[in-house]
Order: structure tokens, then C-alpha cells, then sequence
């Protein structure tokens, strides 16, 4: 049980990490250095790397140890493909089933989102947070699983693309959008904002691949 434990917390502080920036696409993960960051045995760190493997997060290559994954462009392209089928999916749920205090905390995550424009790392957090509340709203716990898995992967897209500020705008726009058509209980229109904010987000990962 405790090792277990440990081996959970172990996971999450990496994740965390991960999100953060500390670990790079493409850095190597050794053991005995993120033991003595967290204050645990190799046990523990063991468990939370082949975890991360699992999920596609990290991988071993010979002669260089566990490593943050660097996806191809072909990769990124997959990943956003699949988003767009799950958001277009939540938001059309969301608009069926979710509350109105939902759809306020979703409005009060984007003008929190609006708020960060001087602090991009900040506020891209606050936008995965907008977007786990979307998939809660939908009500669907195994909607709501498997897009988490999916979500990690965006871990390993590197720098957020909201140090632009045209980009803080669009996305603050397109979330509203999103939260109107929510509030309208137009499903078919909450799938389709959504949709369209992820096609643009792709294409702003994309020039953001070629700098």
C-alpha cells in the first residue's frame, strides 16, 4: 500500500513537472536523480516511469535511458485530429447535460484566461483547466476518461503557444463562443465552436513547429 502510494505521488509530482516545463520533450529521465528530487527510493520512480511509458509519455532507447517523447508532425497532427473528434463530442454533451454553474465556471476560467496575458505559462494551465471542466460538464465519466489519457499526450507538444498575444485573443474568443452556444443549449453549434477552436489551435502548434 505504500510503496503504491508513493509510486502515485511519484507519478503526479513528475506530471506535474512535466507540465511545468522541468522535463522537456527529448530530456532524459534518470532514476536516481528524480529520487533525490522528490525524497524517494528507486521503488517509487520505477512505478511512475513505466507508468509514463504506458501512456506514451516517455521512452527507453538504448545506451540513453528513459526519455520525454519528442512527436513527429505527422504525430501532433494525429493528436489534434483525435481532440477535435473528443471536444466537438464534450461540448455537444455539455450542451445537453451540463448546469448553468458549470458554464460559469467555464466563463470565469476564460476571463481568468484573459487576465494572464503577461504570464503565458499561467495562463495555459488555466486553460487545461477550462478544458477539463468542458469534459466534466458532459457528463460522462468514460468520455471523461479516455480524453485524459489523450490530454497527457499534450505533454509532450513543448512550449505553449500563448506567448503571442493575437493567440490569447483568439482563444479567449473562441471560448466564449463555446460558452454562448453552451448557454444556448445549441449542441450542434457548441460542437462545432469547439471543433474549430482545436483546428486553430492546431494550426498554432503548427507554425509554432517551424520556428
Amino acid at each position: 500500500m505504500q510503496t503504491s502510494s508513493s509510486g502515485e505521488q511519484t507519478y503526479n509530482s513528475l506530471i506535474k513537472a512535466i507540465r511545468s516545463g522541468q522535463y522537456k520533450p527529448g530530456a532524459r529521465m534518470r532514476e536516481e536523480e528524480i529520487g533525490e528530487q522528490l525524497a524517494v527510493s528507486r521503488t517509487p520512480v520505477r512505478e511512475a516511469l513505466r507508468r509514463l511509458e504506458a501512456e506514451g509519455i516517455i521512452e527507453h532507447k538504448p545506451r540513453q535511458g528513459a526519455m520525454i517523447r519528442t512527436l513527429s508532425h505527422s504525430e501532433v497532427v494525429e493528436l489534434y485530429e483525435m481532440r477535435v473528434v473528443f471536444e466537438r463530442t464534450a461540448a455537444q454533451m455539455a450542451a445537453q447535460h451540463g448546469s448553468e454553474a458549470e458554464f460559469d465556471t467555464l466563463e470565469d476560467l476564460n476571463a481568468a484566461i484573459d487576465a494572464e496575458r503577461d504570464d503565458p505559462s499561467k495562463a495555459a494551465s488555466i486553460n487545461q483547466d477550462f478544458h477539463r471542466n468542458l469534459y466534466l460538464a458532459a457528463r460522462n465519466r468514460f468520455l471523461h476518461q479516455t480524453a485524459q489519457s489523450l490530454n497527457n499526450s499534450l505533454l509532450l507538444l513543448g512550449p505553449t503557444t500563448f506567448t503571442d498575444e493575437a493567440r490569447m485573443q483568439t482563444v479567449f474568443s473562441q471560448h466564449k463562443a463555446i460558452i454562448d452556444a453552451l448557454r444556448a443549449r445549441d449542441v450542434v453549434g457548441a460542437g462545432q465552436a469547439a471543433a474549430d477552436h482545436i483546428n486553430t489551435s492546431l494550426r498554432a502548434r503548427l507554425r509554432s513547429l517551424q520556428e
